[in-house]
């Protein structure tokens, strides 16, 4: 079966993010909600990692991007290893509307008159109308934007009309409970949607029909449904088999998913958490659960830089 990479990127990968106000009603609440809720009543969700270099105890832990209130609070042992961090590190501090809009406005927007019109077949043209108005979006608003950003855009609000919202995602519930501490950033808005911006036209219209098609036959809600549920459970198993069908299928989006999320993104990440250790300061890494995932997951890539790195849950 192929399944849309869109959603696997904007759930448990981190790169198809948007900003969440900072003071954001719903993401406080979960906060509250975790200081007061008995231990017993949160359970073990996503995966946590212990790492210990050079004397110094730091934490990883895999989140999902979107979500609902109901995944609140988180294992107490989570909590905990944040409140012993000396630093919350995260892919994008997701509260910074700036930098998003810096490159959208570079990345993900044709300048000078031009319109994705000029950049797309007419039948897939044609599609792209169709699922902008059944998704409420008016055409003049719309065309400016590259293919990849309206398959991403349109991901998104189908994600947002099954109930699962950025302001639910994990991050937005660390960044609550951290209070004021101050929030490190592995990677920045500019470079992930530059990563995107690197496709042709011809991919990019691919990778458009692809997410589209998905939308259009129910296979993108389904797919969120099943990575929600596989973190929410703490079930890896479930999630490894969900990445390695859709990373497999074949696609030309998983074909790019797989060189970005694993080829690309995931050694970067490694070393930055690398350098951030060897200075002898703990730290609490909250990334997407994708990158914890096989043996080019963070886990596995940290142990070879002579880590010792535990599964806590």
């Amino acid at each position: 079966m192929k399944r849309g990479i869109a959603v696997l990127l904007s759930v448990v990968a981190g790169l198809l993010w948007q900003p969440v106000a900072a003071g954001n009603d719903a993401a406080a609440a979960a906060a509250t909600q975790a200081i007061s809720a008995p231990p017993s009543s949160a359970p073990a969700r996503g995966a946590l990692y212990r790492i210990r270099h050079r004397g110094s105890t730091s934490y990883l832990f895999g989140t999902v991007h979107v979500g609902t209130p109901s995944l609140f609070p988180l294992a107490p042992e989570v909590t905990r290893a944040l409140a012993e961090a000396g630093k919350l590190v995260l892919e994008i501090d997701t509260r910074q509307a700036a930098p998003f809009q810096a490159a959208l406005d570079k990345h993900g927007v044709y300048q000078d008159g031009d319109d994705v019109s000029r950049h797309l077949s007419p039948a897939t043209l044609s599609l792209l109308q169709r699922a902008l108005s059944r998704a409420g979006l008016e055409w003049h608003a719309m065309r400016r934007f590259k293919p990849w950003l309206l398959a991403n855009l349109l991901v998104g609000l189908d994600l947002e009309q099954g109930g699962y919202q950025r302001a639910h995602g994990a991050e937005m519930f660390l960044l609550s409970i951290a209070g004021t501490r101050t929030v490190h950033e592995l990677e920045s808005a500019e470079y992930q949607m530059s990563l995107f911006d690197a496709m042709d036209d011809a991919t990019q219209e691919q990778y458009l029909r692809e997410q589209l098609a998905e939308l259009d036959d129910g296979k993108a809600m389904q797919k969120a449904r099943a990575l929600i549920g596989a973190w929410a459970s703490g079930n890896g198993e479930a999630l490894e088999n969900i990445v390695r069908d859709s990373l497999r299928d074949g696609t030309l989006s998983s074909s790019f998913a797989y060189r970005v999320l694993l080829e690309k993104r995931n050694p970067e990440m490694a070393e930055k958490i690398v350098r951030m250790l060897e200075s002898g300061e703990s730290a609490f890494v909250g990334v997407g659960l994708l990158h914890l995932v096989g043996e080019a997951g963070l886990p596995a890539l940290l142990k070879a830089h002579g880590m010792e790195v535990e599964k806590v849950h």
